[in-house]
Parts: structure tokens; sequence; C-alpha cells
């Protein structure tokens, strides 16, 4: 993990939280259209614009997936998050709209 805080220490905490603001709420979006092709994929198999859609969006909300992961290391810190708070933050990456959650309420500084 010391790649991970060696990249992000050329970059100001407020970039840093910036950037993890946008990649929750894109995470949550992408979730969304990656369910809505879920749906359409059941719906419609023999087409191919379903496949296409779902392979595109699954790649966008990996994508942000992945970012969202590789980013609480460095919130962690920030934050000055427990064990506790950061376990939560990864799980609920695995929850649909959670990653909202964790930047409205998890992720401020005045947390008591």
């Amino acid at each position: 993990m010391n790649f991970i805080h060696r990249f992000f220490a050329k970059y100001s905490d407020e970039k840093i939280i910036h950037w993890f603001r946008k990649i929750c709420i894109a995470e949550a979006i992408s979730w969304f259209f990656l369910f809505s092709a879920m749906i359409w994929i059941r719906m419609d198999r023999e087409s191919l614009a379903p496949t296409l859609y779902i392979i595109l969006i699954g790649n966008l909300h990996g994508l942000f997936f992945s970012l969202y992961l590789l980013i609480l290391f460095p919130i962690r810190k920030i934050f000055a998050w427990d064990d506790e708070d950061t376990v939560f933050a990864i799980i609920s990456a695995f929850f649909p709209f959670a990653t909202i959650w964790v930047d409205k309420k998890l992720s401020r500084f005045d947390r008591e």
C-alpha cells in the first residue's frame, strides 16, 4: 500500500477529497446504469444493443469501483478513520448507493 500513499502524496488533501466525492457519486450513478443494463438484457436477450450496453456500463462501473477502493487509503489518513470506519467504507462499495452515504456522513472532519 506504500505505492498508493507515494502516488497521492504529491496532491493536496483538498484535491484528494474533491476526487473522492466525485468518484463516490460516479460509482453510484454507474451502478444505477448497470442495474438498468441488467434489466434490459433480461428483457431482450437476442439483441446486440443490450449486450454492448452492459459490456460498456460494466467496464465503467468496474473502473469507478476500483478507483473508489484505491482512493480510500489516502482518504482514511485525511479523515483519521479508525479500522471500523475503513472496513465499513470498503464494505459499502458492494452495496448500491452506499458510497454516497460514505461521502455525505463518514467523510467529515467534525465527526465525533
